[in-house]
C-alpha cells in the first residue's frame, strides 16, 4: 500500500455546495435565501431561541428551584506529601504556605488532603482535614489543628 493509492471510503466525501453558480444547479440567483429579509443579507439571521419578537419560551416558563453555589464554601487544597518540605518538628500554619508559595491564594480557606506519605512530625494548623490525613499526622506523632 502506498500513499498514492489511499482514497476515502465511497461515499464519505461529497462535494462542497456551491451556490450562486446560475440557473442549472438551482442554486443561483438568489442562492436558496429567497427574497431579500434579513435571513437573506450577509450576517443576517437571528440569535438562538428568538421568536420574531413573540415573548420566548424561555421566559414564558416559570422559574424553579434555588442555587446555593454563590455561597459554598472553596477550599485550597494541600496534600500530606506536600509537607514534606519543612524540617521535623516545624509549625505549618496557612500564612507559612502561602509565603513558600505551596498555595497560590487561601480562596476560603485550606483543606488539607491525604495523598502522599508524610515522613515528618509536624504540627499543622489548617480549616480543615480528611480523615486520612489526620490519621498520618497523627500517627508521626503531629498535631493537626482545626482553626
Amino acid at each position: 500500500m502506498k500513499l498514492n493509492s489511499i482514497h476515502p471510503a465511497e461515499g464519505a466525501t461529497s462535494k462542497r455546495k456551491r451556490v450562486g453558480r446560475g440557473v442549472a444547479t438551482g442554486n443561483g440567483k438568489t442562492s436558496g435565501k429567497g427574497h431579500k429579509g434579513q435571513n437573506a443579507r450577509s450576517g443576517g439571521g437571528v440569535r438562538p431561541g428568538f421568536e420574531g419578537g413573540q415573548l420566548p419560551l424561555f421566559r414564558r416558563l416559570p422559574k424553579r428551584g434555588f442555587s446555593n453555589a454563590m455561597f459554598k464554601v472553596r477550599y485550597a487544597t494541600i496534600n500530606v506529601g506536600d509537607l514534606n518540605h519543612f524540617e521535623d518538628g516545624a509549625q505549618v500554619t496557612p500564612e507559612i504556605l502561602k509565603e513558600m508559595g505551596i498555595i497560590k491564594n487561601q480562596l476560603d480557606g485550606i483543606k488539607v488532603l491525604g495523598n502522599g506519605t508524610l515522613e515528618k512530625k509536624l504540627n499543622v494548623q489548617a480549616h480543615s482535614f480528611s480523615k486520612k490525613a489526620m490519621e498520618q499526622i497523627e500517627k508521626l506523632g503531629g498535631k493537626a489543628e482545626v482553626i
